[in-house]
């Protein structure tokens, strides 16, 4: 058990038989009442996102979840097969299970997949991935001291607000928690 005051980010917890990722948390001590902890957390088994309040001091179950390094390695269907990188034993993942990963998923990348007693929740990403823009609008010679932006779609299909300098081909590191641009590679 773990109390709500030591919540951090990435935290796993069990709530009610499911499982949840602590994304956001804030202590809030009003003036006037008891202290308590407003936190977002996304469920693990169905990607719901869901704020919840604790009281102070509440406590709730820590969940051990175990990560291994796996090489996703290419898509059948509507699964996707990814390969442990010590043993070499492939694992299939529902379409549906990783579906905001595979936005940011290329062949032959290196991710940790999450499991819980056996079963397989998901995919956890780097913070940051390269993917090349496949189609934009070209820039306009001038067009960057506005600092506005445009759209533009990278190799996994993935639309992503960039300065008007990037062009087609260009190699771009996107953030993969919010899927913004960082800069070029």
């Amino acid at each position: 058990m773990i109390s709500v005051n030591d919540f951090r980010t990435g935290l796993t917890i069990m709530i009610d038989g499911q499982l949840y990722r602590v994304l956001d948390f804030q202590h809030v001590k009003p003036g006037k009442g008891a202290a308590f902890v407003r936190s977002k957390l996304r469920n693990l088994r169905n990607g719901n996102v869901t704020e919840k309040t604790f009281r102070a001091g509440e406590k709730v179950e820590k969940a051990q979840i175990d990560n291994r390094k796996m090489q996703y390695l290419y898509a059948q269907g509507d699964s996707h097969v990814f390969m442990d990188m010590e043993s070499y034993e492939q694992t299939e993942l529902a379409g549906a299970q990783i579906e905001y990963e595979l936005k940011y998923l290329l062949e032959n990348m290196e991710v940790h997949i999450q499991s819980f007693q056996g079963e397989m929740l998901g995919v956890e990403l780097p913070n940051t991935v390269v993917l090349e823009v496949k189609e934009t609008e070209p820039g306009i010679k001038g067009d960057t001291a506005s600092g506005g932006s445009k759209p533009a779609v990278m190799e996994t299909g993935l639309v992503v607000q960039v300065p008007f300098f990037v062009n087609e081909g260009d190699k771009l590191i996107i953030n993969t928690t919010d899927g913004s641009y960082v800069s070029r590679a």
